[in-house]
């Protein structure tokens, strides 16, 4: 069975896995998935992760908890495949004025919203997190 939306089928295992308390959290990998996870590392919403080098590589992302609670408290998807959300760098989105971050495919790689706006770049937001 072919997976329709592998970066909802991401945000939905890092979400399952805070709520068990897991460590890490494995799933197939993808450059996007590999790029979502630089900037979630970059941010400081998760402690690390790593490919696996195997026929069918896999992404294991080490997940983060302050005094025992996930340092991510919600994770969004925003752009769907029945729905895309593009924005012009004016029009990106503040996630809860600026404590969050809103994660942007632009023509330049995936960043986040700041470093968009410092770019002068749109795209597609693809989620938002806090």
């Amino acid at each position: 069975m072919s997976m329709q939306d592998p970066v909802s089928d991401m945000l939905t295992r890092i979400r399952n896995a805070h709520h068990r308390s897991k460590p890490d959290v494995g799933m197939p990998s993808s450059k996007l998935k590999v790029s979502l996870a630089q900037v979630l590392q970059s941010e400081g919403y998760i402690d690390g992760y790593s490919v696996s080098d195997e026929v069918k590589p896999s992404l294991t992302l080490a997940l983060k908890y302050f005094e025992g609670k996930p340092v991510i408290a919600e994770i969004d998807r925003i752009s769907k495949p029945s729905l895309r959300r593009y924005s012009g760098s004016g029009d990106l989105p503040k996630v809860r004025s600026g404590l969050g971050v809103a994660i942007i495919s632009t023509s330049q790689g995936v960043m986040t919203d700041r470093a968009a706006r410092a770019a002068g770049i749109g795209g597609e937001v693809l989620c938002t997190v806090f």
